[in-house]
Order: structure tokens, then sequence, then C-alpha cells
């Protein structure tokens, strides 16, 4: 019997009291996983951001659309109407 009772105190302190209780691993394991989702975008975005830079290296064509999409410029001689 009292080695039952051990046992149960023991598990208490490993699920509930221990600093590094099964809530916080748990907790920790979830924001792991979040992380590495968000690494995996920054990366993409890395990926794409370096074609973008490399479509648009000398290619002036490309920097004027570039420009005029992401940045609303205009000729001297235009009006923009931005629609949302």
């Amino acid at each position: 019997m009292k080695y039952w009772i051990a046992c149960g105190v023991f598990a208490l302190v490993i699920l509930f009291i221990d600093p590094n209780n099964l809530l916080v691993t748990f907790k920790l394991a979830h924001q792991v996983h979040t992380l590495h989702a968000e690494e995996r975008e920054f990366q993409e975005a890395i990926v794409q951001d370096s074609i973008n830079a490399a479509t648009l290296k000398g290619n002036l064509d490309a920097i004027e659309h570039y420009g005029r999409e992401n940045f609303y410029m205009k000729r001297a001689d235009e009006d923009i109407f931005v629609i949302k």
C-alpha cells in the first residue's frame, strides 16, 4: 500500500508541481511547433524576395512595374486612385 501512495505522490509531483511539469512541456511543444511554422513562412518569403530581386536587377520595365504596384508611384502627368 505504501508503494502505491509513493507512486501516486511521485506522479502528482511530476505532472503538476514540478517546474518542468506536463502542462509546461505541452505548452513548450506547441510553441516550438508554432516557431517552426513561422520559420517555414520566412524561408518562403526569402525565396520569393530573392526571385523578385533577381527579376528587378537591371530590368527597368520590371522596376517601374514594381514601384507602381507596391509603392503607388506615378508619372508626373498621372493621377492614381487606390480602391481596396
